[in-house]
C-alpha cells in the first residue's frame, strides 16, 4: 500500500487528519499551496478533493480561475496515482486535455478516476485519469483528461 493511501486510511476519520494528509502532499509538491486542496475521499480507484473559493484562486471576474481548476484536477489525479501505483512502478504526467465548461462562483470539488485501470506490467503503459471539477451545485465547470505514463522502476 502506498504511503499516501496508508496515511489516509489511518488519519482520514477526522478533519485534522484529512488536513494533515492533504498538507503532506502540499509539502511534497509546493505548487499546490495556493489552491490548498483538501482530500475528501481516496482509494486506488478514485479520489475526491475540495478547493475553497478564496482570493488566491480568483480570476478577474471573481470566479475560480481556470488554471486554479487545472491545479485542483492535477492534485486529484496525483493523489489517485500515489494511492494506486505500487512501489514497483512510477508515474509521470505526459499531457492534459482540458475543457472549460462553465464559470465556478463557489468552492469546487474535483473527482478523479481511471478511464481504464492500469495493469502495472513490465512495459511502459500510457493511461488516462478523467477529472470532473464541479461547483457547489454539482455543475461541471471544468473537465480534464490527464494522461500518465506508468513504468516499472529501474533496479537500484
Amino acid at each position: 500500500m502506498s504511503t499516501v493511501l496508508s496515511a489516509w486510511n489511518r488519519l482520514s476519520g477526522t478533519l485534522p487528519g484529512r488536513a494533515l494528509v492533504s498538507g503532506a502532499v502540499w509539502l511534497r509538491a509546493p505548487y499546490f499551496l495556493t489552491a490548498a486542496p483538501v482530500i475528501a475521499e481516496l482509494d486506488e480507484k478514485h479520489s475526491r478533493v475540495r478547493m475553497q473559493k478564496w482570493w488566491l484562486v480568483h480570476n478577474h471576474l471573481g470566479t475560480v480561475h481556470a488554471i486554479a481548476s487545472c491545479n485542483l484536477a492535477e492534485y486529484a489525479m496525483g493523489v489517485l496515482a500515489e494511492a494506486a501505483v505500487p512501489a514497483s512502478h512510477r508515474w509521470i504526467p505526459i499531457g492534459m486535455d482540458v475543457r472549460y465548461l462553465a464559470t465556478a462562483k463557489t468552492s469546487v470539488t474535483a473527482e478523479a478516476q481511471w478511464s481504464a485501470p492500469p495493469q502495472f506490467g513490465a512495459e511502459k503503459e500510457d493511461v488516462t485519469v478523467e477529472v470532473a471539477v464541479r461547483d457547489a451545485a454539482g455543475n461541471e465547470a471544468v473537465h480534464a483528461s490527464i494522461h500518465l505514463r506508468i513504468s516499472a522502476r529501474p533496479p537500484r
